[in-house]
């Protein structure tokens, strides 16, 4: 590990300042995913600012109705809280299938968003990787490519996304708030958030480098069955192949998301109105222009079988 220096921030403005006055700075907080990557020499930061001392850690309604849930917050007191269970099942569920009980005692709310891909080839430091270091090549185009993306890819990067929370979080339509070193805030749509790979595969969020994740809000419950479905290779602590969240209304209509079959969390609003025409309809226009490999294509047909699974579990 290189060595760095370390500070803790009293406030979420002067946070993103500090890191705005070091260009090797990085925010930290659990750590989960970072000091790994530091262990590995991927992630150098020269300096690294604390911000678990900002009283980000709290679960709170809303005037609109919905919750607002500070970026400190643990992943296990988020799938715990009471009103996260009752109205939004499906981030509950989609957490809970995330990582170890560990790891979820330490990982906060902004980092599972910020969670970079696990890509073994973006791990391994001896392979070209466009996501490492921009313009070297993606050894995963024409290596094993079983748990990478098939659809959203371009020629500089085919890795997924991590996250089963942001999957849900995509499905409720959530929205991400920061704060910048001069205080302003910044309101981002979930949608807008993760970019997909283009050109620049290595700029994965729609954050400045000194933006600061200061919460996310969900918007007011709308009901309905939720569900959440992860297929993975084994039964605990590991990434999706394919997952689901859906949300399904008593009339068949709803809201659909995959996880692990792109860059990002992948929803497409026109295709959920398909919805009461089942699982095959809905997957046809969300994985229009598919791009597999011969590795995992299987992914095709897994994501319209679980979405079928889904989607018979909620209406039964």
């Amino acid at each position: 590990m290189k060595p760095f220096t370390y500070e803790r921030a009293q406030s979420p403005a002067q946070a993103a300042a500090a890191v705005a006055r070091s260009p090797g700075a990085k925010f930290i907080a659990g750590g989960t995913n970072l000091l790994d990557l530091m262990k590995l020499q991927i992630e150098v930061p020269t300096h690294l600012v604390d911000v678990n001392g900002l009283a980000l850690d709290k679960i709170e309604p809303t005037s609109e109705g919905g919750l607002r849930i500070g970026a400190l917050v643990r992943n296990t007191d988020l799938a715990a809280d009471e009103r996260v269970r009752r109205d939004y099942g499906v981030l509950s569920r989609a957490l809970l299938a995330g990582a170890s009980g560990q790891l979820r005692n330490k990982a906060t709310t902004a980092g599972n968003l910020l969670q970079r891909t696990r890509c073994p080839y973006f791990y391994d430091t001896d392979q070209p990787c466009n996501k490492r270091q921009p313009g070297s090549g993606c050894s995963a185009i024409g290596g094993i490519t079983r748990q990478h993306a098939v659809v959203g890819t371009s020629q500089a990067c085919i890795a997924t996304n991590p996250s089963d929370m942001a999957v849900a979080m995509r499905v409720l339509d959530a929205t991400v708030e920061t704060v910048r070193p001069d205080g302003r805030s910044r309101v981002i749509p979930i949608a807008d958030f993760h970019r997909l790979p283009g050109d620049t595969p290595h700029i994965e969020t729609a954050l400045e480098r000194d933006e600061l994740i200061t919460g996310v809000t969900l918007p007011r419950p709308i009901g309905g069955t939720q569900i959440y479905r992860k297929v993975r290779d084994r039964a605990s602590y590991a990434f999706a192949l394919v997952s689901v969240a859906a949300i399904v209304q008593r009339d068949g209509s709803g809201r659909v998301a995959l996880g692990g079959v792109a860059h990002k969390p992948w929803r497409l609003e026109t295709a959920e109105a398909a919805m009461s025409q089942g699982a095959n309809a809905v997957t046809a226009q969300l994985l229009a222009g598919a791009q597999p490999t011969h590795e995992n294509a299987f992914k095709l047909p897994l994501a319209e079988r679980a979405l079928a699974a889904a989607l018979l579990q909620a209406r039964s």
